[in-house]
């Protein structure tokens, strides 16, 4: 589905995290370029 695609990953501490998001668009074929974790206040 996403096959070919580039991936910015950005989570929220209180949410879905950065990785998990990464993990998500890896397996759908997305290369990830930038994985972050932040706090959205």
């Amino acid at each position: 589905m996403l096959e070919g695609r580039y991936v910015i990953a950005l989570g929220e501490r209180d949410g879905i995290s950065g990785p998990a998001i990464a993990a998500c668009a890896e397996a759908a074929g997305a290369k990830v370029v930038f994985v972050a974790t932040e706090c959205f206040v």
